[in-house]
């Protein structure tokens, strides 16, 4: 039986290298994206959504705050954890904390399968299909 998920924000090295191997094993692993595409300088300015369970990373999410936009990315779950709605819930969180830190609108760029994922969190597609990575996907945005 599993323990209790705890979803927090990334506080210290521990969370934030959790959070990586997470999405080295999504991203890399699992969709072939070179490692130099996934690992792009940017984690240090950023805010990290971390869900922990039994004491293990096994999902996280990216934010980016820009002045009055949030960039929401590197939403990854452990394949064994996918399907509890704990994107869904660290979604939630995200868009909580893009609001507080006074952003009006937040963006992401959805792999073309996962649409409906972030529609249901209250993003509308908003370009047409472009590739990232080699994989096809869309700008989807929201109001704050």
């Amino acid at each position: 039986m599993a323990g209790e998920l705890d979803i927090h924000w990334a506080s210290g090295r521990g969370d934030l290298d959790g959070a990586i191997a997470v999405r080295e094993q999504v991203f890399c692993v699992e969709q072939g994206v070179p490692v130099e595409e996934e690992i792009d300088g940017r984690d240090e300015q950023a805010m990290h959504l971390v869900a922990v369970e039994d004491g293990r990373v096994v999902a996280t999410l990216r934010l980016l705050l820009e002045g009055q936009n949030a960039k929401i990315g590197r939403v990854a779950v452990r394949r064994e954890q996918r399907r509890r709605g704990i994107a869904r819930r660290m979604l939630d969180l995200a868009v909580e904390a893009a609001r507080a830190h006074g952003c009006e609108r937040a963006s992401l760029a959805s792999q073309l399968y996962a649409t409906g994922l972030y529609e249901q969190a209250g993003f509308a597609v908003d370009s047409a299909p472009f590739e990232d990575a080699g994989l096809p996907h869309v700008w989807m945005r929201r109001a704050l």
